[in-house]
């Protein structure tokens, strides 16, 4: 996508549109399309504002985004080239019902009451997001055991009146003094009932089998944690795009495992904030407990965030199993404005610091310090000689985040000798 072009966020469900992909304003705006075969994601791309497309480059454009997940679910290559050809030839009923067969039970959905899903919110003083947010998850097709919003040190009672205000059956309303995202995610996680603790973000609307995907993949056994695909939900500002572009928490199309041997690959230190991202993840309770929670010193307003890739390495080094699924889908609202994008980065880089540290402090031998201090460097250094003189897009934001970066390793010497939970919490 081309950044300063308005781009608009589409969705072709193919069971419904079949081969027709119309986009007819592609001279004014550029077009980010996600494609689904009902309720599985397939794959996206990019339809640039200004270029010309005939039938047989959206099509091959199409092909190419859905393809490799395709891949995934198909056993054999001959059964993925007929595919192909039935797609390319146009043919809708052979090529839905070759789909039908190969997705099988995952576009069927079983019979159940509510789920035993607990979802916690953390919010501070964003009402309105907050309750665009619970719409959405009141409007799910399967509904959690409880909703729980924890707010987080409020300024008001906004957030309060706003749960007060939905009336809804196992709607809970915690309020927390302890500034802190983390803080408030174990207030949360204490409070749920649920054997299943499902995080997301006020500024996220989820998809209406968000809770039932999630208690499915659970269902099935062999995991302790799960995180899941986050879709943009707008692209129509300059700092959306460079966000999607360069800092996106779309994690793909495929499933993927996580287990101790990510921890020990050779040549690069574990990169565990790939894993997801905390505005779309969920952990057994019982593995909450056994891991103490979150760290408490990975904070906005403390470290700066990235509680959720620190605990995701513990659960790794002690053991435990970590699934990303495609087929748990929110969707996020990235920060509009340049200003607001350049506080998340500045965040955001703080947090990572701090967070590897901590991470090397429990297993010195996998290699973070050298990270921190050799190779991040190296690659800002990069950055600035590649970004010079006038240090648009990607590179709009490189003092903001150099400045977390230092901020992160002067936060960690200064508290690694914090309690990472509170002693009264």
């Amino acid at each position: 996508m081309k950044e300063g072009i308005s781009t608009i966020v589409h969705h072709f469900h193919l069971e419904l549109t079949g081969f027709q992909f119309e986009m007819p304003q592609i001279n004014k705006y550029s077009y980010y399309c996600v494609f689904w075969w009902k309720n599985i994601p397939l794959g996206d791309g990019v339809f640039e504002s200004k270029k010309s497309y005939d039938g047989l480059a959206v099509k091959t454009k199409v092909w190419e985004a859905i393809q490799p997940s395709l891949r995934r679910y198909i056993s054999t290559s001959s059964l993925l080239e007929e595919l192909r050809l039935l797609f390319f030839l146009e043919k809708k009923l052979l090529f839905s019902t070759l789909l039908e067969e190969v997705f099988g039970e995952l576009t069927v959905l079983k019979e159940e009451e509510k789920l035993d899903v607990s979802v916690v919110i953390c919010t501070r003083n964003r009402s309105s997001a907050l309750k665009d947010c619970l719409y959405h998850i009141f409007s799910q097709q399967y509904l959690p055991r409880e909703v729980i919003v924890v707010d987080n040190a409020p300024s008001d009672d906004s957030t309060e009146r706003v749960v007060l205000g939905f009336k809804q059956a196992g709607l809970k309303y915690v309020r927390e003094q302890r500034a802190g995202l983390d803080v408030a995610r174990n207030t949360g996680a204490k409070a749920a009932r649920g054997s299943i603790v499902l995080y997301t973000d006020d500024d996220v609307k989820v998809h209406p089998l968000w809770v039932y995907q999630t208690w499915r993949e659970f269902e099935k056994g062999d995991l302790d944690a799960l995180t899941g695909l986050i879709i943009a939900s707008s692209l129509e500002t300059e700092s959306q795009q460079i966000f999607e572009r360069f800092w996106s928490f779309n994690r793909g199309y495929k499933d993927i495992k996580f287990d101790k041997s990510f921890l020990n690959v050779k040549g690069r230190v574990p990169r565990v904030w790939e894993i997801g991202a905390g505005a779309n993840m969920a952990f057994k309770k019982e593995l909450l407990e056994r891991v103490n929670f979150f760290d408490e010193r990975l904070d906005v307003g403390a470290a700066g965030c990235s509680g959720d890739s620190e605990i995701w390495y513990r659960i790794l080094l002690n053991g435990g199993k970590i699934v990303y699924s495609p087929r748990v889908v929110v969707f996020h609202e990235h920060r509009r404005e340049i200003s607001a994008l350049h506080k998340q980065l500045y965040n955001y880089m703080r947090g990572h610091v701090a967070a590897a540290l901590i991470q090397n402090s429990y297993h010195k031998e996998v290699g973070y310090k050298k990270y921190l201090y050799f190779d991040l460097p190296r690659y800002y250094l990069s950055l600035i000689k590649l970004g010079f003189p006038k240090y648009t897009s990607r590179y709009k934001t490189l003092s903001s985040e150099i400045k977390g970066v230092i901020s992160g390793v002067k936060f960690f010497n200064k508290c690694r000798n914090v309690p990472a939970i509170n002693a009264n919490s």
